[in-house]
């Protein structure tokens, strides 16, 4: 594995067992849980549909487009992320393919998909316009990218030091939806940006920071 790719992977396991605390990472608020239900719900509409989940972290999205009668696969670099996705999914009686291994090349053959989701992860990627392209080849004719997605400082702000030996990322401390659309726009046929901001119940409380989801058809 790339060095790079190693330290990353550290650096998720070791957050592996606190990463639900957060609210919108563990939904264990029901107000927040059905925000992210009514979400998932109107980005992945009808189905059941193949949904790849990029990074899909401790599974709880995973779970969400598994009980909408989604198939769900999910990847995640982090093998401790991935054992909580696994055990999530189990331990609500429900179906998940879960694999360790890079999201931004998903092990996954000739596999294609309906949709492929990411939550927040684009900023810890070291080649992130290169894993849009990857994930648009991915995808189905009129097949769906949804990238849920954020800065996190101002432009310009040093960043907040992420794993040791990753070095300088590309979007280090989020992109701008300006920023992601005009990445994904020339892959794709359709494009819209959704604001998310203001939209307290999916974050367990107010944000002041931008915090969108690009929704792509190719």
């Amino acid at each position: 594995m790339d060095t790079r790719l190693h330290a990353i992977a550290e650096y998720w396991n070791d957050a592996a067992p606190a990463f639900d605390q957060e609210p919108d990472h563990g939904l264990g608020a029901e107000a927040t849980r059905q925000a992210w239900v009514r979400r998932v719900a109107e980005w992945a509409p009808g189905g059941p549909l193949d949904v790849l989940d990029a990074g899909c972290g401790t599974g709880s999205l995973s779970r969400l487009l598994a009980e909408a009668g989604h198939r769900v696969t999910g990847v995640d670099l982090a093998a401790e992320m991935v054992e909580r996705a696994r055990a999530k999914l189990a331990g609500a009686g429900l179906a998940g393919r879960f694999m360790v291994g890079d999201a931004s090349r998903p092990p996954v053959g000739a596999e294609r998909f309906d949709a492929v989701l990411c939550r927040h992860l684009l900023w810890t990627l070291p080649d992130p316009e290169a894993a849009l392209r990857h994930w648009t080849t991915l995808l189905r004719p009129g097949g769906r990218l949804v990238l849920i997605e954020g800065r996190w400082r101002e432009a310009g702000a040093e960043s907040e030091p992420y794993a040791e030996g990753v070095g300088e990322l590309p979007w280090a401390g989020g992109a701008s939806a300006e920023q992601l659309a005009r990445a994904v726009g020339p892959l794709v046929r359709e494009l819209r940006v959704e604001p998310l901001s203001r939209d307290a119940e999916l974050w367990g409380g107010p944000v002041s920071d931008e915090r969108y989801a690009v929704l792509a058809t190719v």
